[in-house]
């Protein structure tokens, strides 16, 4: 699944198009392909975070643990935010 994705859309547009179709049999692929934008998407993702459920939000938190140590910062933010 290597979607051509409109340059001119925002990260967050560019995830939700990837997202939109996930499924049990492209899952890995829509992972692969956020994975695959990289660093730039991180602060997206973790806003993802806060509203996805389910399948979705199963996608976003492992390209997030794939994408690594950049991860980090933003999800320490959202859970500091969380516990206030």
């Amino acid at each position: 699944m290597q979607a051509v994705i409109n340059n001119n859309l925002t990260i967050s547009e560019k995830l939700d198009y990837l997202l939109s179709d996930v499924n049990s049999s492209t899952k890995n692929d829509v992972e692969n392909s956020i994975v695959a934008m990289g660093e730039r998407v991180v602060v997206a993702l973790v806003d993802k975070l806060r509203t996805l459920t389910g399948l979705k939000r199963g996608v976003v938190a492992m390209s997030l643990i794939r994408i690594g140590e950049s991860s980090i910062a933003p999800l320490k933010a959202l859970a500091c935010e969380d516990m206030e």
